[in-house]
């Protein structure tokens, strides 16, 4: 007489067929297994590559990285320089104003130098193959965009001295924000935060002076 055979699932199981169990109930096949193209499963920097990406790809077109290389040029420094030095030309408040930007933009220095060693997060065109250097950046380290910094503390002060320019002096400074994005210079964050830092730096020289 035969012995009876075992129930379907009692048998024992070699390490072999464990393990090939195991394999069986990856991850792959929970519920929250969420591929990384759905929304859901983005991270915070990967949604913020794909912000980036969008605005950069703009580049490719005709016209706009040309465009976008002289605003962010203009905004290295020279552009602003010679600001300071042509507003005592301008009127009596001239001085006063070009004193006070230059002490901001002194403050805005020793932040920004700061800040970019601590930090020191790479450049989006040294970390990801998909974003190009469309022009050649100042250093290898994008927080925070002292481009925008500097803009957004100036057009602070412009904007109290000579309220007439402030429209203009704003404009400049959206434009130069963008074009640390179009030319794949910075993430979106250090622009956000190098406008934040620029706005108070700049407001808090008119608290204390």
């Amino acid at each position: 007489m035969n012995p009876a055979r075992p129930a379907e699932g009692s048998q024992r199981r070699t390490p072999m067929a464990a393990a090939a169990l195991r394999q069986d109930a990856s991850p792959r096949d929970a519920p929250d297994a969420v591929p990384p193209s759905a929304p859901a499963a983005l991270t915070w920097r990967e949604r913020e590559l794909a912000w980036l990406l969008v605005l950069h790809r703009t580049a490719e077109r005709r016209g706009v990285e040309a465009f976008f290389v002289i605003v962010s040029r203009l905004g290295d420094g020279l552009g602003w320089i010679f600001v300071v030095l042509l507003l005592p030309l301008v009127s009596t408040s001239g001085l006063a104003c070009a004193l006070r930007m230059a002490g901001v933009g002194l403050v805005n220095v020793v932040v920004y130098v700061a800040l970019k060693r601590s930090v020191a997060r790479p450049r989006p065109f040294i970390a990801h193959e998909h974003v190009r250097e469309c022009t050649p950046a100042l250093d290898r380290y994008s927080f925070p965009s002292g481009h925008t910094m500097h803009a957004v503390a100036f057009t602070v002060v412009l904007a109290e001295y000579f309220p007439i320019a402030a429209a203009l002096a704003a404009t400049y400074a959206l434009l130069v924000s963008a074009s640390r994005l179009v030319l794949g210079l910075h993430y979106p964050s250090d622009v956000v935060i190098g406008a934040a830092i620029g706005a108070i730096t700049a407001s808090a020289m008119f608290s204390l002076f």
